[in-house]
C-alpha cells in the first residue's frame, strides 16, 4: 500500500528501511522521502517504522530455553 502518494513510497519501502536500522522519521523521510513534500503521511509512517522494528527485536525466550 502507499503511505506516501507525493513521493511513492510504499509500506513495505517502510518497513525495509526500519530493518536496515532506520532509528527515526527524519532519518526515514532522507532513505525514502516518506513526508518530505506534505507531510501528511507522517505519522503512519511513524507507526508502520515503529511496528517493524518491535517485530524484528522480539525477545525469543524459547530459544533460550531449549539450549
Amino acid at each position: 500500500m502507499y503511505v506516501c502518494i507525493c513521493n511513492g513510497v510504499t509500506d513495505r519501502d517502510i518497513r525495509q528501511a526500519a530493518e536496515a536500522g532506520c532509528r527515526s522519521v527524519a532519518e526515514l523521510t532522507m532513505r525514502t522521502g516518506a513526508g518530505a513534500t506534505c507531510g501528511s503521511c507522517l505519522d503512519l509512517a511513524a507507526q508502520l517504522m515503529d511496528e517493524a522494528r518491535a517485530t524484528r527485536e522480539l525477545p525469543l525466550p524459547v530459544l533460550s530455553q531449549a539450549a
